[in-house]
């Protein structure tokens, strides 16, 4: 009867331990996100007897999904989190579309927008405050699955787009919504690539400019209607798209008939007559001696140049060019007051023009 009572006794310590194993692990009303098995860890000592591990980097996962350290974690990351010497709160997370994982003792803790470093000393500093002492963690990113990519500039939506596939430039500005229609975001000529991890590798072709190891130029007409071979790239994470506006010039005052902001569209400049003519001639009215060409320069400061109209249109003197983001001013004969306006209330005035198509 002995023999049967220590073996009896035995099992029932067993069972007891595998109980109070299980209810550590178990958090009331908690979701811990366990996704999939976590791979065994040391469990002898306590964490400020053991060295602290060194591995910081993500393990091997396919070509396409290799990223630096400067990965930023995203939703639906899948993260392979180890506290060292305390196997129970090893747990494999996914990043859930709020940006937070569900972690043992924490609770929801905020992880998108974080490296694997940075939500380390995160969970280091939040395990460390009462729960344990010198707490040593280590995490992994197992699955990348946030893969963004910025488009800004003149596309119908810009925004942030999370690619989770092989995409084409075409298919990124596709996917905003396409080319800017409205007036006051007319798309230019450019559209520019800046990717972080450079263009080392990217074969230069015509109509395409490197313009920094990090940064190509390409002309956006020969993209999207030429077809030009190799210019329509591919895209990979964290690229930033950037589609050109237009070049704009501007006709204000009293003494055109339609004031207003003219995009350039395949032309770098035009001249005064062609901008009266954008304006759909001049009032009858205009002060046609004392017209003005404002232009700004790149400090920001303006430059003022008084011009003839009525000579100019006579051929009997020079047709000057406007730059993109010049003024041209034509006052009328009628008003001193408009005749004598400043530059800073004319570029005022400019900066609330629609964008009109010529």
């Amino acid at each position: 009867m002995g023999k049967y009572a220590r073996a009896f006794a035995g099992i029932a310590c067993a069972t007891a331990f595998s109980l109070a194993l299980a209810g550590t692990a178990r958090l009331s009303g908690q979701d811990l996100e366990r996704i999939g098995p976590v791979p065994p860890t040391a469990t002898s000592g306590t964490a400020t007897q053991q060295a602290r591990p060194t591995a910081r980097t993500t393990p091997s996962a396919p070509a396409t999904n290799e990223v630096g350290s400067d990965y930023v974690i995203g939703p639906e990351d899948v993260l392979q989190i180890s506290v060292f010497g305390v196997p129970d709160l090893n747990q494999t997370v996914r990043v859930a579309n709020d940006g937070t994982i569900a972690m043992q003792l924490l609770g929801r803790v905020k992880a998108s927008g974080l490296t694997s470093d940075q939500l380390r000393d995160r969970l280091e500093t939040d395990l460390g405050k009462n729960l344990l002492q010198h707490p040593q963690v280590s995490v992994f990113v197992q699955q990348f699955h946030a893969r963004p990519v910025s488009i800004v500039g003149a596309v119908e939506k810009p925004g942030l787009y999370q690619i989770t596939g092989p995409r084409s430039l075409v298919e990124m500005i596709s996917l905003a919504g396409g080319l800017a229609k409205r007036n006051t975001a007319a798309p230019g000529k450019t559209v520019y690539v800046t990717r972080p991890a450079g263009f080392n590798n990217l074969k230069i072709v015509p109509g395409m400019k490197k313009l920094a190891p990090d940064k190509i130029a390409i002309n956006l007409k020969d993209l999207l209607y030429t077809q030009a071979e190799g210019l329509n790239v591919q895209i990979e994470p964290h690229d930033i798209i950037a589609v050109s506006k237009a070049d704009v010039i501007y006709v204000a005052g009293s003494g055109v008939r339609k004031p207003g902001g003219f995009v350039l569209e395949n032309r770098d400049s035009v001249t005064v007559v062609q901008a009266v003519a954008m304006a759909e001639g001049l009032a009858p009215n205009a002060a046609r001696h004392r017209a003005r060409i404002i232009h700004t320069k790149p400090d920001g400061s303006h430059v003022e140049t008084y011009i003839d109209i009525e000579k100019i249109i006579k051929d009997r003197a020079p047709d000057p060019t406007l730059a993109a983001n010049d003024i041209l001013y034509v006052p009328s004969s009628k008003s001193k007051a408009a005749a004598k306006k400043t530059v800073e209330t004319i570029v005022q005035t400019v900066s609330g023009f629609l964008i009109l198509h010529p």
